[in-house]
């Protein structure tokens, strides 16, 4: 750096600093189990912001991996997925289960054997997503019915449909 202004020298160090920084972020996002999952168009809702606030540091026996996109959370390196912000459902024959007093709409079932389920009569609506070997997918779905209970309820499902 002979020759170089002491602005100039100042100048390199920090884009080196940056572009390190910046490689490390993006490696960070690349190595995320979440790399592929879209956000819901909802997510920056601020009952997705409250929700994430309250998300389990462990679901299902699994932790909580880092994520970094807004409205999405995932346990157990992707064996449980979490989606706030999503569409909420039309009125629907689809079956409905009520847990703790969230009703949940089932999905169709997504390849690999995961379930898919997301809330009714909710808005933002919020989508989970669980893995076949998941050993207890009902205690899964009690807690998350807890974490999203504070979620302004505005309709019910019924019994072999939804209104």
């Amino acid at each position: 750096m002979r020759g170089w202004s002491r602005r100039g020298r100042v100048a390199a160090g920090l884009a080196g600093v940056g572009l390190v920084v910046g490689g490390g972020l993006v490696a960070g996002e690349l190595d995320s189990p979440v790399f592929g999952l879209a956000q819901g168009p909802f997510a920056p809702d601020p009952a997705c912001a409250r929700l994430a606030d309250r998300y389990p540091g462990r679901l299902g026996g699994s932790t909580r991996d880092r994520v970094t996109f807004e409205g999405l959370a995932v346990w157990g390196h992707g064996a449980v997925e979490l989606r706030c912000g999503v569409n909420p459902p039309a009125p629907t024959t689809q079956a409905c289960v009520s847990v703790d007093g969230v009703d949940w709409v089932w999905r169709e079932t997504a390849t690999g054997g995961r379930k898919k389920l997301v809330t009714y009569g909710r808005s933002p609506a919020v989508e989970v997503s669980i893995a076949g070997s998941v050993s207890s997918p009902d205690a899964v779905l009690v807690d998350l019915s807890r974490l999203v209970a504070p979620i302004r309820e505005g309709d019910k499902c019924l019994a072999g449909g939804a209104r």
